[in-house]
């Protein structure tokens, strides 16, 4: 009777695990959609003009990578104003970029002391 108690059991317990052992889960093959229609960009101007401690928004934003600050930090310009840009640990690209290539931001902009956006994904232009 304990043997039959500890089988049940046992097999309550590790069949949610054994039915997902086989299954892979790779993110990146995963809906993998490229848009190259338009996209409504915004410049780095309307983002500073709320500066707000709280303020998060999402923000698409063209422009270059003007120097880097640390590992994953930089500043962004749009040409006209420039902005702190967090990069995720995530973004692979398959070229370099350099001070001359135009590039789209996705993310998230934050207010505060030091606004930045938190970038998500990045479009080679």
């Amino acid at each position: 009777m304990k043997k039959t108690i500890i089988a049940i059991a046992s097999t309550i317990i590790l069949a949610p695990t054994l039915a997902f052992a086989g299954v892979e889960h790779d993110r990146n093959d995963s809906n993998n959609v490229t848009y190259t229609g338009p996209v409504e960009a915004i410049s780095i101007d309307s983002l500073l003009a709320d500066t707000g401690m709280f303020t998060e928004k999402d923000a698409v934003v063209d422009g270059k990578i003007v120097r880097q600050i640390n590992k994953d930090t930089f500043v962004f310009s749009d040409g006209s104003s420039e902005i702190q840009i967090e990069l995720d640990d995530d973004i692979q690209l398959l070229q370099p970029l350099t001070a001359d290539t135009s590039i789209r931001i996705f993310g998230e902009y934050e207010g505060g002391k030091t606004p930045e956006i938190e970038v998500d994904h990045i479009q080679v232009l």
